[in-house]
């Protein structure tokens, strides 16, 4: 069919429409601001209202300022990696090898009793560090488990299926 000899260079690769998109320039902002954000606090107010804690408590604020920060770089590397795709820094296959260093799954928060002890802008700091670490899970996975798409059709492959099933 005519769908099928169409050279690579029509196929469109979604991960590389994404990041070229505003949707991926947002999630990108947010997840700096919010590294700066969180930089900002644990530096500054974090540490003051640390001093203030009862030494449990202290203890478990310690623990996630530490969970925190480590899921934020680890988002924020992600986002890097997918804006030196979308700058022309890096190829995608690059991208892709750089990504296996990247956890996107590390440093979930402990048990939810003592999150709610901890001061509530450090709590707020990690709701929103979740919130986002899910956005990007959610985009890693649609990005690469995703099949180049062809222009034209869509329903292509799943008739080219169907034929090849019938032709047996």
């Amino acid at each position: 069919m005519l769908e099928n000899s169409r050279s690579e260079a029509d196929l469109v690769l979604f991960s590389e429409r994404l990041t070229n998109s505003a949707a991926f320039g947002t999630l990108f902002r947010e997840g700096m601001d919010l590294v700066e954000e969180t930089a900002a606090y644990l530096d500054g107010d974090g540490r003051n209202e640390a001093k203030t804690l009862e030494r449990a408590v202290g203890l478990t604020y310690a623990t996630e300022s530490m969970r925190l920060t480590t899921r934020l770089m680890q988002l924020a590397s992600w986002l890097l990696l997918h804006r030196a795709v979308k700058e022309g820094e890096m190829s995608l296959a690059q991208a892709n090898r750089e990504k296996t260093k990247v956890k996107l799954t590390a440093a979930d928060p402990g048990a939810r009793d003592m999150i709610d002890k901890l001061p509530q802008a450090l709590q707020d700091l990690i709701l929103r560090s979740m919130e986002l670490q899910a956005k990007v899970r959610r985009l890693d996975a649609s990005m690469h488990a995703a099949e180049p798409v062809q222009f034209g059709n869509p329903l292509m492959p799943q008739l080219d299926r169907l034929k090849a099933a019938f032709e047996r």
